[in-house]
């Protein structure tokens, strides 16, 4: 089997089918499997070393993230569309949108020391030039942020959609890492920024560093009053 994408320390406590899936969800956002590809459930488990049992697990999982799509022939990969990266981004958006209302309204000191440590790991892998180890701090930094306010619905949406958007995090920090290190400096800076929105409850401060983190993703003020009015409209019936 070729070099594997997926980082092998993340994967320790996973399943023989989960490790499948996580391996071939890197192959096919990074484009190394293309789109229109027909992937065999024999040719599967060869290269991965495992029977045919994790591998249909595998291709379950990954269909139902509509990177493939199953068929008689076999499974078509499907891939990660441009329009579904954005996708991606409106959904992260209204999350965190929507969790900032609700943590204004809470206590949120021992957050903040949580960000602030999770911060200073993703300054260490930046010292190191471990892109992996900070796309797996990135990804927690936000985790952190969503699990705080304790809302099953909303760690479910999350849940989710982080297996694929953890992959194209991860594929896209590496290449960033190669080609603008430099630029790191800002994203610190913007996380950072949530920080203090969070500590202070300035929704203008909010507001800005989701423009800086969701740079591509437009309308952010139409969506943030959308997500005040929805959060209002809940707790009027509390």
């Amino acid at each position: 089997m070729s070099e594997m994408l997926y980082p092998l320390k993340w994967l320790s406590k996973a399943s023989a089918g989960d490790r499948v899936a996580h391996e071939l969800r890197m192959r096919i956002i990074s484009g190394r499997i293309e789109s229109g590809n027909i992937l065999s459930e024999n040719k599967l488990a060869s290269d991965f070393s495992v029977s045919r049992s994790p591998v249909r697990d595998a291709l379950k999982v990954l269909a139902s993230e509509q990177l493939i799509r199953l068929e008689r022939m076999g499974a078509v990969v499907v891939g990660l569309s441009e329009r579904d990266i954005q996708e991606i981004y409106d959904v992260r958006l209204l999350i965190e949108t929507f969790v900032f209302e609700r943590l204004v309204k809470i206590e949120r000191a021992e957050l903040v020391r949580e960000l602030s440590k999770i911060l200073e790991m993703m300054k260490v892998a930046i010292k190191y030039k471990d892109a992996d180890e900070f796309s797996f701090q990135d990804v927690l930094f936000h985790e952190t942020i969503i699990r705080s306010i304790d809302h099953g619905y909303v760690s479910m949406i999350w849940q989710n959609l982080k297996p694929v958007m953890e992959s194209f995090i991860l594929l896209s920090m590496r290449v960033r890492f190669e080609e603008d290190i430099e630029d790191f400096e800002r994203i610190l800076a913007n996380h950072a920024l949530y920080i203090e929105a969070i500590e202070t409850g300035d929704r203008e401060r909010m507001v800005a560093s989701l423009h800086q983190n969701f740079d591509d993703v437009q309308e952010v003020e139409d969506l943030w009053k959308t997500q005040q009015m929805m959060s209002k409209g809940v707790d009027s019936h509390d």
